[in-house]
């Protein structure tokens, strides 16, 4: 991983009533961090985390920034401090051990199973150099979720992918949306993002259960409600439709993630849906306010 540079493995899940999601984020310089931006991002070792969060009555969110003796890779395991990813060839199972962060401060543990029917083979640049790749890894998956806490057991639909980047998200975008559904032949991800060099990416992107990928049309671009931070969203839709908000996730002053439901193509979907504000995030009173619910712990022994 190069100064300045980051990766992050992203999995979410949606249980099969609706009523709870989870989100687990592996990061090598992570991005979001206040502390690795402070840190002037020379060493992106330095600052690891594996982000649970989970949505829904009683749900929780742990982001601890850790430092350099708590990371620990194999070709199929990312380890930082008490919390894993692991490959299994089948299966991605996630073992989650972190304290919550305010308002309510709590252990989170237990374990988190990714099982997707096929793996993609592609990847997306994100920029026209290369410096930012998307790589969808399972936008089709099972997840079992099971926590050490009443109700946080559950089975759904989940997805996994991962970004890379040789530069700071904030230094090349200004804004985009994300959003994974999944629909009766597959699913369906749009990237959608606003370039600092003026120029823009649309990208929409079907998959099939045995793992191919396609492009494909996308309908235009719909906005709907602004989140409590009021940050703009939108996501693609038929035209006359207007998209809505099922459940949110994580409402933040720069970030958003949440339940959407659209209507793509006659059929009415809900995914997973994220809108990024990096105009926001680069501002200094954002960062103070981040370093609140990202507290950093520097020492790590295994």
């Amino acid at each position: 991983m190069p100064p300045g540079g980051y990766a992050w493995w992203y999995i979410d899940g949606v249980s099969d009533d609706g009523e709870r999601a989870v989100s687990v984020i592996g990061f090598i310089g992570s991005v979001f961090s206040p502390w690795y931006a402070w840190s002037g991002r020379g060493d992106p070792g330095n600052h690891c985390c594996i982000n649970v969060a989970t949505y829904g009555r009683g749900g929780r969110f742990a982001m601890t920034d850790r430092g350099r003796t708590a990371l620990r890779q194999t070709s199929d395991t990312l380890t930082v401090g008490p919390s894993s990813l692991h490959w299994t060839g089948k299966q991605l199972v996630i073992d989650v051990d972190e304290i919550s962060s305010l308002p309510i401060i709590s252990r989170m543990r237990g374990r988190i199973t990714l099982t997707p029917p096929a793996l993609t083979d592609i990847e997306l640049p994100l920029t026209s150099d290369g410096a930012h790749v998307w790589r969808p890894f399972a936008p089709i998956a099972r997840i079992s979720v099971d926590l050490e806490a009443k109700g946080w057991q559950f089975d759904g639909h989940g997805y996994f992918d991962s970004n890379f980047g040789t530069r700071a998200l904030e230094e090349d975008f200004s804004s985009w949306t994300w959003a994974r559904y999944p629909t009766r032949s597959g699913a369906t991800c749009f990237y959608d993002a606003e370039r600092r060099d003026g120029t823009r990416l649309y990208a929409a992107i079907g998959f099939t259960p045995e793992g191919q990928a396609a492009q494909v049309p996308a309908p235009g671009s719909a906005r709907f409600n602004r989140t409590l931070w009021a940050l703009p969203r939108s996501t693609r839709a038929d035209p006359g439709y207007r998209p809505k908000q099922i459940k949110s996730m994580l409402d933040a002053p720069f970030y958003s993630r949440s339940v959407v439901e659209t209507m793509l193509h006659g059929e009415r979907v809900q995914g997973v849906h994220e809108s990024l504000d990096l105009n926001r995030f680069a501002s200094p009173i954002v960062k103070s306010m981040l370093a609140c619910r990202v507290p950093r712990r520097a020492g790590w022994k295994f």
